[in-house]
């Protein structure tokens, strides 16, 4: 058993898991603003219910999310000792960041949330789901800030074979920081609000809590076809950054082997790595030039243009990286449609509409997690990018058994955590939304 890639499996079993969760909150918590905002503005009672509602979701979702985190930062020290040697200086900040200025803050008034509704007027109510709003943004900031650096490391030196930090603006803000940062963000918004609007659909589809959920699904709709929009560009953005600062990750992603201008954009196609070219290709000449240079005529890389021992694996990042950017334009297509039906007050009977929404929930976490694995099997065989192999960055006192074993118990708890997670959720759904004279 090869103890690197057991490292591996684990670290990305245990990080896929915990992703889940932080990105449904990134955007039920600026859901939460606008129902706390509309109801503060309207004073109508129907949307403090629906905002009190979501509350009690987020904090299932949101303890999920500390549960299942605290085991990456662990994995650190045990699994990785060479790598956390080498980057302790640099991730040291933004990880004490995270937990000082974002957790706690995101924490505290999530309290208020959950336990001081008839303890504070509307105004500091409405303050709080503000307050847990910036405290999980500012939470993806910093964790987003450690994970650019290895893909785009700035603000250092090397001293006695360790990464010390020189400036800490320029290894904050890395050349990928605000890209990627942007990206996941709002990749966020998008689970989320379809999060809200596929669990609306479903009080539609069983036709309870009609006016709770029309109103719900009209907002996270319009919501979500905003992000939708947003994240598409941002994506485009981001893929420019990567051809420049990471050029044979962008190679990997479009199995280009050989450098070109007017380098086509692949739509489908199975790379052939032994003949080094593309079977059943469908492609758009020159628009990856165009869409990355901004001119048909810009040489986009290719794998050859890399050593054979530096270069990513080939299929995983060019599949993932399709379905994700696949699914960005089937997110815009049902926010479209379905803010079109709630617009025309027809959401209620469009049955199947209903049915695709309620299956779209799980599809924009796939999309983050395709988008994730793309960046990080992209990166590969680097940890930090151009400075430490992830060969040579795991713990020599692990063995392989000893990882094997520990992946293997952290996955059956995985098993057990999302069905509590479900039991959960589906508890709240049954429920359903309780009056506003109930809450107090």
């Amino acid at each position: 058993m090869d103890p690197v890639l057991l490292a591996r499996i684990q670290f990305a079993v245990t990080v896929g898991f915990h992703y889940i969760f932080p990105t449904i909150t990134l955007g039920l918590a600026f859901l939460i603003v606008i129902f706390l905002g509309l109801y503060l503005k309207k004073e109508d009672e129907l949307y403090e219910k629906i905002a009190r509602f979501w509350i009690g979701i987020f904090a299932i979702v949101f303890s999920m999310g500390v549960a299942t985190g605290i085991v990456m930062e662990f994995q650190f020290g045990t699994n990785w000792e060479k790598y956390s040697r080498f980057v302790g200086d640099i991730f040291g900040a933004p990880l004490a960041a995270e937990g000082v200025f974002a957790f706690f803050l995101e924490s505290t008034f999530l309290g208020i949330l959950l336990f001081g509704r008839n303890k504070v007027s509307k105004k500091v109510y409405f303050i709080s789901a503000l307050m847990v709003l910036i405290g999980s943004t500012l939470s993806a900031f910093w964790i987003i800030v450690a994970n650019s650096w290895q893909q785009t490391p700035a603000g250092y030196h090397i001293i006695n074979g360790r990464a010390e930090l020189t400036s800490f603006f320029d290894a904050v803000f890395n050349p990928s920081t605000l890209y990627r940062y942007s990206h996941a963000v709002v990749g966020g918004w998008v689970t989320g609000g379809f999060f809200v609007a596929g669990l609306s659909g479903y009080f539609l589809l069983k036709k309870r809590h009609v006016e709770f959920a029309k109103r719900s699904i009209w907002i996270a709709l319009v919501f979500t076809l905003i992000s939708s929009v947003i994240q598409i560009e941002l994506g485009h953005l981001h893929s420019v950054q990567v051809t420049k600062t990471q050029p044979e990750k962008m190679a990997t992603f479009e199995s280009m082997f050989e450098s070109q201008a007017n380098a086509p954009l692949v739509i489908l196609g199975i790379p052939n790595e032994e003949e080094k070219r593309i079977d059943y290709e469908v492609s758009i000449p020159g628009l990856l030039s165009f869409m990355v240079g901004f001119d048909s005529d810009y040489v986009v890389k290719g794998r050859n243009d890399f050593p054979a021992d530096e270069l990513p694996p080939l299929m995983l990042p060019f599949f993932s990286y399709r379905v994700m950017v696949g699914l960005a334009f089937y997110f815009l297509l049902v926010a479209l449609i379905g803010t079109y039906l709630a617009w025309k007050d027809k959401i209620a009977d469009a049955r199947r509409y209903l049915w695709v929404l309620l299956l779209t929930i799980p599809l924009p976490v796939i999309s983050n997690e395709m988008g994730w694995i793309a960046a990080e099997v992209g990166r590969q065989p680097w940890i930090v990018y151009r400075e430490l192999k992830t060969a040579d960055a795991i713990s020599t006192v692990v063995s392989a058994g000893e990882i094997l074993f520990s992946l293997i118990l952290f996955s059956v708890l995985y098993v057990v955590l999302f069905s509590l997670f479900v039991f959960l959720v589906r508890k709240k759904m049954l429920k359903g939304p309780e009056s506003v004279s109930e809450a107090y």
